[in-house]
């Protein structure tokens, strides 16, 4: 069989694959189960091999690459239009077979296995987070049922609550005294958890010098930075200009135009959120300084904030970080707060 191109729907168990010539005709239908994935594949001539970026993929991309294969990785929502008639697999195999093979298509990078391990950190630490915003939320809320009312952060939540359940003149229940006793103790585990998380990707972002280098610019932190290195640092030159990264991350508007007339509507809020959200959190601190500082009522972002309002200022702020991050990393430079350009030429302010 000649096969120039092949789609594979992921799956768990059972893979639908879907192979084509050079004139696009289907040669190949077949449906293999996860132990003949690989036997499957080293018996093919080398071709490009086609999946959708979802579970799984960069494994298997990276299992069927080194079998000589040429991986591409589409987001799924670019496979959609190519799917004819009803949706199954074999339908969803020859939809990524076709989407393949168009010249304008745009690919993931497949990530290596250190990369998806610090972005599993991230994700487990946003549970954790999540989780004991959760249970200190719970544990406030059913304390207000006794008429106990605690104060708001958790650092203050936390102490509060054992002087509560300590205090046996409240005429609190023993039963939900003993409750709130395991509930405390849950949340005292999960934030040991965020706790022993923090300082792995602190060691993580000390370990590496093009997080130190981002640590540099207002608003980044060790967690942003360690996100920024896994998810862009090895394709950051696949972004032609700063403007490119602050779409990948959804900063910027999204567009509604039609008949020449260009209509721009808010950000357009796509590409990775939990990268976006730490982007907007770093730039809402930023804000927060630059009003505190007189010496720096003058600057856009004061001037912007009071224009518009904070939020917008925030989201306006994080688009100007997206693009220095840009340069740094494609230029390979330090952060510096008197750079500017003219004509492609470094200049430093008079």
């Amino acid at each position: 069989m000649d096969i120039t191109t092949i789609g594979v729907d992921l799956a768990k168990r059972v893979f639908a694959v879907h192979g084509a010539d050079r004139h696009g005709k289907a040669v190949l239908r077949k449906t293999l189960r996860r132990e003949q994935m690989v036997p499957f594949f080293a018996r093919l001539q080398p071709c490009v091999v086609a999946m959708e970026a979802c579970g799984s993929a960069h494994y298997w991309a990276r299992k069927l690459g080194s079998l000589g294969h040429t991986v591409k990785l589409i987001a799924p929502q670019f496979v959609k239009p190519y799917v004819k008639g009803n949706k199954h697999d074999a339908a969803d195999a020859a939809a990524i077979c076709e989407a393949a093979t168009r010249p304008s298509m745009r690919f993931v990078a497949v990530k290596t296995p250190q990369t998806q391990a610090v972005l599993a950190l991230h994700r487990a630490r946003d549970g954790f987070i999540r989780a004991r915003t959760a249970q200190a939320n719970q544990l406030r809320g059913l304390l207000a049922e006794f008429g106990l009312i605690l104060p708001q952060g958790l650092a203050r939540l936390m102490q509060e609550v054992k002087g509560v359940l300590a205090d046996e003149m409240n005429d609190l229940p023993t039963l939900m005294r003993t409750l709130g006793q395991r509930l405390l103790s849950h949340l005292l585990e999960l934030d040991r958890q965020v706790q022993e998380i923090d300082n792995e990707v602190r060691q993580l972002s000390r370990q590496s010098s093009v997080c130190r280098r981002l640590e540099q610019v207002p608003g980044i932190g060790p967690i942003t930075a360690t996100a920024l290195e896994a998810t862009v640092g090895d394709t950051i030159h696949t972004f032609k200009n700063g403007r490119q990264l602050a779409a990948f991350l959804g900063l910027v508007p999204k567009q509604h135009s039609s008949g020449g007339k260009e209509r721009l509507q808010g950000i357009s809020k796509r590409g990775d959120g939990y990268l976006r959200r730490l982007l907007v959190h770093g730039a809402r601190a930023v804000l927060y300084h630059t009003m505190n500082k007189p010496e720096r009522s003058s600057s856009w972002l004061t001037q912007l904030a009071g224009r518009r309002n904070a939020n917008v200022a925030c989201v306006a702020q994080a688009n100007k970080t997206a693009r220095i991050i840009w340069a740094m990393l494609v230029h390979n430079r330090e952060f510096r707060s008197d750079f500017c350009a003219v004509a492609g030429k470094e200049v430093r302010p008079a």
